[in-house]
């Protein structure tokens, strides 16, 4: 009896090794998949920051501390006088001037402002740019004194006009001498600044 099992497991042993050692799976060739990745779908590009965006940042408002003031030649008419008023940019930067600059007569040292401030001419408001060195100007008219009776006007003698340039507060003193009226007689109007010089 012992014999004949020896056999059989004898039997057994070759068959199992010989399946272990001729695989089908062995013998088999190998396949190779090859993946492709696909990127991810595109995002929208980040929007330009401001300091990337095309175009120069808006100009600043001229300071009264950047600028200068002048007055022209007076013109003479039957009404008054005519004088240009002109602003020039002595700044580094390009600056804008909009809308009326405030006028009055002085005199005396500190310059005191003289009767009433100019009223304000119709005119077009245009913004105004003025790069370093650039001129902007106004019309300035003083009405003659002489066609107020002397109950109205009370004739002094101006010796500099103060000029404080649209939307600032500190004003720039400009020897210029004219008649001023005490009282509230309004002999002085202006327009608002325009590019270049009048004059």
């Amino acid at each position: 009896m012992k014999p004949f099992l020896l056999a059989i497991l004898a039997a057994m042993c070759v068959t199992t090794c010989a399946c272990s050692g001729s695989s089908p799976a062995a013998a088999q060739p190998t396949h190779t998949a090859t993946v492709t990745a696909h990127p991810p779908a595109s995002t929208p590009a980040p929007a330009p920051t401001p300091s990337s965006a095309s175009g120069s940042p808006a100009a600043a408002t001229c300071l009264t501390r950047d600028l200068t003031a002048a007055a022209g030649s007076p013109q003479g008419s039957a009404a008054g006088l005519e004088i240009v008023i002109t602003f020039k940019n002595l700044g580094k930067a390009a600056c804008t001037l909009d809308g009326y600059p405030g006028v009055a007569q002085a005199a005396g040292t500190p310059a005191t402002d003289i009767g009433q401030p100019a009223t304000e001419h119709p005119t077009p408001r245009t913004l105004v740019t003025l790069p370093p060195d650039g001129v902007a100007s106004a019309m300035l008219r003083i009405a003659d004194s002489a066609h107020y009776p002397d109950g109205t006007c009370k004739p002094v003698k101006a010796t500099s006009l103060k000029v404080i340039p649209p939307n600032q507060k500190a004003a720039l003193n400009v020897s210029f001498g004219s008649t001023a009226c005490k009282g509230n007689v309004k002999l002085l109007s202006v327009t608002t600044v325009q590019q270049g010089s009048a004059g």
